[in-house]
Formats: C-alpha cells, structure tokens, sequence
C-alpha cells in the first residue's frame, strides 16, 4: 500500500501514528535519502527505513512520540556495535520521527446544563465531542446539540463502547457521588490523559473515600482532577465551560495559566 494512503486510512480511523522518513544518509546503509515507514499504534509498519535494530530503535522512538506528541530527529552510525551502533555497515543516516495523532475527543458525561455548554465550546474549540448520559432524555440531538457521538449507557460501559486513547479527556458533569463511584473505576482502566470530576471539594473527597473502600489503588485515583477549572468565580453554565476548558487546554499544551500581561512602569 502507498504509505500516504496508509497515512489517510489511519486519519479516517481516528488512529494515531509516527511517520518516520530518513531526510540524510552518508555512506553504505540499508535505505537511503527519503526512505519512509509509517508506525502504527498497535505495531504495525509500512514501509521500512531499513529493517534490523536500526528499524526497532526507530520504532520505539515512534512510540514514544505518539505518547507526547513531539517530534524527533534521530542520527544513527552505523560502525561498532560494541559501542551501541545499531549496526556495522559503516555508514550514517539521520531520521526525523512526526507524530500523526488522532483528532482530540472530549467525553462529556453528563448532559445537564453545564454539560450541554462544555460540549458547545469543546466544538466551537475544535475537538471531537462525545456525550454520554445513562437518562436518554439528556442524551440525544435535541437535548445537547452538535456533539459527534451519542452513547445513552450507564458510565462503566463506556469504555466497551468508546476507544480511549491518550487523545481523549473525560469531563464528568455528572449528577453526583451516586453515579461517581460505580462509574470511575472503569475509567481510570482507560488511558485517557485527562478525568474532570465537577463539584466541591466534598462532593470529591466522598467519591474518593468510596473508591479506595472498594479497593481501587490511590496511584489510579490519583489521575482524577476534582473540583475542575481554573479559578474564575464562575458562576453560570457558560462560565463554568470556559473555567472547565481553560483547564484542559492548559494542561494539554503545558502551559503555566498564568497572566500574560506586562507591567509597565
């Protein structure tokens, strides 16, 4: 298959990937200037930058970059092995690795007002929007418009019937620590990057007390951010969107949330 129809096919399975191409070679080496290997998320490859422990080094940097979105330009010589050479041919390439990471997607579950305004700026900001809600009155077109995906399931079902990869976060505007506790432990087997419980500090710590009660070790409770948003007095639905992605953005772009504005003397 053509590696750019490759590339395309992932794309349209909301897949992750790593293109990897040798952009300079010097000497004798297994392939050559523009070589190309697309890296697949469950191992796959197509195309190859040269086969042997050169291509399994390339691969496991491929890994890593679809784990943290960032680019790498790799320099192998190939001379002694004893040294850490992946190989004794005598000549060198350089490889860039390009993570092609799925479209992001949000999970809302929850389709209750505030809900409803998380999943209206999560789209207006250009994620993929799902919205899950175990009551079909609030999980439908009508009731929380513009969402891609609807799933009327009770929580702990999600994962069966949603893929969950690092490029998703879940915010859950749910109704409380009734519907919390049986749901989470299902969630935090996903890997997703991101859980947002809404509600105060005591809302949570019950919800936490109940999940190490039931055995959930604290390293996977750990992974939840409760309350969520940043600290902006919000008040109304809108608000309470703006304070929940403000969070989500900041966090997804490791970025500080601090004030950008200059003081001047």
């Amino acid at each position: 298959m053509n590696i750019y129809q490759a590339i395309l096919e992932l794309q349209s399975r909301g897949e992750s990937g790593a293109l990897c191409t040798i952009i300079e070679s010097h000497g004798s080496v297994p392939r050559h200037t523009g070589s190309k290997m697309l890296v697949h998320e469950n191992g796959q490859i197509t195309g190859s930058v040269g086969g042997g422990e050169i291509e399994n080094r390339v691969i496991e940097e491929a890994f890593e970059s679809m784990l943290d979105g960032k680019v790498r330009k790799l320099t192998y010589s190939m001379v002694d092995p004893n040294r850490g050479d992946p190989g004794v041919c005598g000549g060198q390439a350089e490889i860039i690795v390009e993570p092609i990471l799925a479209q992001p997607t949000i999970i809302v579950i929850g389709g209750g007002h505030v809900g409803k305004t998380v999943t209206h700026l999560a789209k207006w900001l250009g994620f993929r929007v799902v919205v899950s809600d175990d009551r079909a009155e609030f999980c439908n077109p009508q009731a929380v418009p513009e969402a891609d995906a609807y799933l009327h399931c009770a929580m702990a079902e999600i994962p069966a019937k949603e893929r969950i990869t690092p490029q998703t976060m879940i915010i859950l505007t749910t109704r409380g620590v009734s519907v919390d506790t049986p749901g989470l432990p299902a969630l935090l087997e996903t890997d997703a990057s991101y859980i947002g419980i809404i509600g105060s500090k005591k809302r949570w710590l019950a919800t936490r007390k109940n999940l190490l009660d039931t055995g959930i070790s604290i390293e996977k409770i750990n992974k939840v951010v409760s309350p969520i948003g940043l600290e902006l007095k919000a008040e109304t639905p809108e608000e309470i969107a703006v304070s929940i992605l403000a969070e989500v953005l900041m966090l997804r772009n490791q970025a500080s949330g601090t004030r950008m504005t200059m003081k001047m003397d």
